[in-house]
């Protein structure tokens, strides 16, 4: 296989929450019938592969991420029969799969776990992270992530287990070899059945300090979020990035984690046309470009509240170069984690046009993009206005936050605890006007309450049946670049521009050049491009046909508007 056959770097991956897609079975949760019942329309929207979020068993303290047995299927979503159905359906349609692989932690309730704590001679002990305290205190003063200790006591056998997360997720000690070669196996079980790859959760916390030496930062957790949570500018925001880092150096990133990726890596070169993606934006993963993850998001890109081409520009010039020699770039600007991208970066006013642009940037960029379910019938944040409605701890915990350590009322804590939660991003999908969005029954109350304009024609039958509509436009666009070796595997140069709101770049590759205008500002723009090389000859795709217009050998674009020009070299 040679480099540019490797079909993950032309792929553009669809993220499915599966509990939030399709409810199949009429109980208010997504499930695997319900996915297979939406492949064709996965299919004829262009996608390529789908990253399946955790489908595991799991009590679902960390919304799946706490998993209780890792070589089966949630029941909840019809078990390991009905998974094998969907990854059956989606390689018919030529869709290929890639699962979450969570490596730092198990579930308490996972069976591994419970031998490990049954007894201090149990052959499982070792498994896990156990210390002794000291006196009536933890073992040191670090913190979990999400709050309080990271040492759970446990009294049967008075010693102390370590859990980065929460304290149903406790760490598996990578460190002793029996565990690695568990793992490693049961990443092969699932190569074995013809799964395409992974997504790699938390890999930088797989490692831990042995020496357990105590954080020097002097400040709770508790007063940490509470800093965060009032930052002002982007100063005081560094200063609390640099206390987070400090407070957690001995919890994360920790030099091992590389040697450990090249031998997983491995493992998956085993297996023929594989991908590993991880959820890290570290270069250092990368290894040498062949050795240890094949791709690592591009997270800086999505870390600002509005998209311009300043932010980009700096971002692919202060990170492409990095990237060693033959390494694959990987952007998005959505996922399970963050609010929604139509939320998050839209202004209020012309949000579906800025999501227009900031799609088009994404599809045309150097590297392999990542979508995320629901965006394409433009989905927005759903907003939790009851304590009862949460189910993302993150949540829970910023309410307790505002109510107990803040002073706040009810009223603030739940708007604050809405606007940290991830559940606003989790919403399920909208698939008509039907009650619950054609979701799941209108009598059954979904897991997660729906946003109400589903009813105003945001969902996908409405979409679908308008040719001009945001799923339409996703569908196209994603046709268009399937047409274009330039713009899925070219090389790319940024372009200067007189405009601090236009974005000009070129992506080329022998025999076809692609000119990428954007306009992410709210003015109008004339553009030349026989200034960037370009004759008046040209095929085109806009965001919008009514707002790009051809003047002569001028482009004419409307406020938040874009063009590709792709011309034969």
């Amino acid at each position: 296989m040679t480099e540019n056959t490797q079909w993950w770097k032309k792929a553009v991956f669809y993220q499915i929450y599966p509990r939030s897609f399709a409810d199949g079975n009429d109980d208010g949760i997504g499930d695997f019938p319900g996915m297979i019942s939406k492949l064709d329309i996965l299919k004829n929207l262009g996608i390529d592969a789908i990253w399946l979020s955790p489908h595991y068993p799991s009590p679902f303290v960390d919304c799946g991420y706490d998993i209780s047995d890792y070589e089966d299927a949630a029941p909840e979503y019809g078990g390991m029969p009905e998974f094998k159905r969907f990854l059956e359906e989606a390689h018919k349609r030529g869709i290929r799969l890639m699962l979450d692989l969570v490596l730092n932690h198990t579930s308490d309730q996972h069976p591994w776990f419970l031998e490990s704590k049954s007894s201090k001679d149990n052959p499982k002990r070792d498994w896990y992270i156990w210390r002794k305290g000291k006196g009536n205190n933890p073992p040191n003063n670090w913190y979990s992530t999400f709050g309080g200790s990271a040492w759970k006591y446990d009294p049967a056998t008075g010693e102390y287990y370590y859990h980065y997360f929460y304290t149903e997720q406790p760490d598996l000690n990578w460190r002793n070899p029996e565990v690695k070669q568990a793992m490693f196996d049961m990443v092969r079980f699932w190569l074995d059945m013809g799964i395409d790859g992974f997504r790699l959760d938390a890999i930088g916390t797989i490692y831990e300090d042995e020496e357990l030496p105590d954080q020097p930062v002097k400040a709770t957790l508790e007063e940490m979020h509470r800093r965060q949570l009032n930052i002002k500018n982007d100063e005081e925001g560094k200063a609390v990035y640099k206390d987070f880092k400090a407070m957690f150096q001995y919890q994360h990133d920790l030099p091992g984690v590389h040697e450990l990726m090249k031998e997983l890596r491995k493992v998956v070169d085993e297996y023929d046309d594989r991908v590993m993606v991880g959820e890290t934006d570290e270069i250092a993963f990368y290894g040498n470009g062949a050795d240890e993850l094949h791709l690592n998001f591009n997270f800086p890109l999505m870390r600002t509240r509005k998209i311009t081409p300043k932010h980009v520009i700096e971002n692919q010039l202060e990170r492409l170069p990095k990237l060693p020699d033959g390494a694959w770039p990987c952007n998005t600007l959505g996922n399970h984690d963050c609010p929604r991208m139509f939320s998050e970066y839209g202004d209020g006013i012309h949000d579906e046009a800025i999501a227009r642009v900031n799609l088009m940037m994404i599809l045309t960029l150097k590297g392999t993009p990542f979508l995320y379910n629901g965006e394409e019938f433009g989905m927005s944040n759903v907003t939790i206005t009851s304590l009862d409605d949460f189910v993302d701890p993150v949540g829970k915990y910023i309410y307790h936050l505002e109510r107990d350590v803040m002073g706040a009322d009810v009223e603030t804590a739940i708007r604050r605890a809405a606007a940290w939660s991830r559940d606003k991003g989790r919403n399920p999908l909208q698939w008509s006007r039907e009650g619950n969005g054609g979701f799941c029954p209108a009598n059954v109350k979904p897991w997660l309450p729906m946003n109400p304009n589903y009813a105003d024609g945001v969902n996908y039958s409405d979409e679908a049946g308008d040719e001009y509509s945001m799923w339409n436009y996703y569908r196209k666009i994603l046709a268009f670049r399937k047409t274009s070796t330039a713009l899925t595997l070219g090389e790319q140069h940024i372009l200067s521009s007189d405009n601090e709101n236009v974005l000009i770049f070129v992506r080329e590759i022998e025999g076809e050049t692609c000119l990428i205008l954007l306009n992410m500002g709210d003015a109008k723009v004339i553009i030349d491009p026989k200034a960037y090389g370009f004759a008046r000859r040209f095929k085109m795709f806009s965001t919008d046909e009514t707002q790009c217009h051809l003047d002569g050998q001028n482009v004419k674009l409307d406020g938040y508007a874009g063009v590709i020009l792709k011309a034969n070299q």
